[in-house]
């Protein structure tokens, strides 16, 4: 059963693909849950028109399943908070010149 790190390790290999930035310190995934062989993953996505939702979903499952004893997983999106560019981390903000 992999811990948190590890699943938020695997997630950060994740980039929306029309900011370049991982989804992690995009903030987008606002919870795990990992029980057993099973990881419940929580995110949102920048808007529900995003064109990108579909790509970052299908990756999402792909790299948390290449983890040792990850038998199953669930991708559930949220819309509760609604993200904001607040949400970026310090290092996103860096990237993209927000301050």
């Amino acid at each position: 059963m992999p811990d948190q790190e590890t699943v938020y390790g695997a997630l950060k290999q994740i980039h929306d693909p029309e900011v370049g930035i991982n989804i992690v310190d995009m903030g987008l995934i606002y919870g795990l849950e990992i029980e057993d062989s099973k990881v419940g993953v929580y995110l949102t996505l920048t808007s529900p028109a995003c064109p990108a939702g579909p790509q970052i979903l299908s990756q999402i499952d792909a790299k948390v399943r290449e983890l040792e004893g990850v038998e199953d997983v669930d991708v559930n999106v949220v819309w509760t908070p609604p993200w904001t560019p607040d949400m970026l981390s310090d290092e996103a903000k860096d990237e993209l010149g927000i301050f």
